[in-house]
């Protein structure tokens, strides 16, 4: 099969011809209609998160955020079918694990998926457990998407956020999580401040949803969000990942706000960053890690995707060719990308 090899950390990625993947009697095998260019696959590119022990395998085939058709499955799978149109969430939980049974298969320690959606095909493993079938009237584009970052910004802003009507929510970093971020939240009635750097990426999330917006540039981040709500936000969101963009969110909080942490650090940062403590403490400010989406939590996006309350397809900003991937990744490297670059062409 065609596919966008990694051949080492850093080292410039090839397409190439790569051996189909080898489905085991729980998993699925699928061609991928649409997959996403991730800045979590440009993190692993240049071989971040090794502080947290993550490495790939050399040679591999990065691509988390892909939907597809099924060609085949194995002899042990039940629910799954060839033909049908699935989605997989980048964390492929084994199903088994005390986590799993709990209902969080998003931090599974034995997950097995990250990888896989730069090729023509890919597999999913546990196809029972991991295959999220996709409604016939939402598009592969948008079912990738929701393999990674629309379906983190979900799970960050509706269950770990817990945003409801009325919550002024902070956005930092309008990348395609914080687009995402800023359209769940105010279909979720809050009122959205968005905050980034470049003029264009703050008109894209008034076009999602933002009431009101703050170039960083501009203006000290925190001090214009209590200006804007009277106090500072209900809820704040870091969709970066960075120490200015963490820092910005903890201290744009009100006494008993909620920071949610959905981007990870780069080299720069390694995964350590200092925070206003005493601030954190005598304001009861609640920090909260947020990775993917637990399975069972697919059935309330998707419905809400299947009415048009929420529209991931409208943070693609372009589709392009498996070739032209290595260009795209290459470009994250200075933050060059908006929205979802996403492949439709396989060929």
């Amino acid at each position: 099969m065609k596919a966008v090899v990694m051949e080492g950390v850093r080292q410039p990625l090839v397409v190439r011809e790569f051996p189909d993947p080898v489905i085991g009697p729980k998993d699925a095998l699928v061609r991928v209609e649409a997959c996403g260019v991730c800045r979590s696959d440009w993190h692993l590119w240049q071989g971040d998160l090794s502080w947290v022990g993550f490495e790939l395998p050399i040679p591999c085939v990065l691509g988390h955020e892909w939907a597809g058709t099924v060609e085949a499955v194995g002899d042990e799978v039940e629910h799954i079918r060839p033909g049908q149109r699935v989605l997989t969430p980048f964390h492929n939980g084994c199903g088994n694990c005390q986590l799993c049974r709990v209902g969080l298969p998003n931090i599974c320690d034995n997950q097995a998926g990250f990888a896989g959606g730069f090729a023509q095909k890919a597999a999913i493993h546990g196809a029972d457990f991991n295959a999220i079938p996709l409604p016939d009237n939402v598009s592969f584009e948008a079912g990738a998407a929701m393999g990674c970052r629309f379906m983190t910004s979900y799970h960050g802003v509706a269950d770990r956020g817990e945003v409801s009507g009325g919550d002024w929510v902070v956005v930092n970093g309008c990348g395609g999580i914080g687009l995402s971020a800023v359209q769940v939240a105010a279909a979720l009635g809050a009122q959205v401040i968005a905050v980034d750097l470049e003029e264009g990426k703050l008109s894209l999330a008034r076009s999602q949803g933002a009431v009101e917006t703050i170039n960083a540039l501009e203006h000290d981040v925190p001090t214009r969000v209590r200006e804007i709500t009277d106090g500072g936000a209900n809820v704040s969101v870091d969709a970066l990942g960075i120490k200015a963009t963490m820092l910005n969110s903890v201290n744009s909080l009100r006494k008993g706000g909620v920071h949610v942490q959905i981007g990870i650090t780069s080299a720069e940062e390694a995964g350590e960053v200092g925070l206003p403590i005493d601030f954190i403490t005598m304001s009861e400010i609640e920090f909260r890690g947020s990775l993917g989406l637990p399975n069972q939590n697919y059935p309330s996006m998707l419905n809400m995707v299947a009415s048009g309350k929420l529209q991931p397809e409208t943070i693609v900003s372009e589709t392009i060719s498996i070739d032209q991937v290595p260009e795209v990744v290459e470009s994250m490297t200075t933050f060059q990308t908006t929205g979802f670059v996403t492949i439709t062409d396989f060929a």
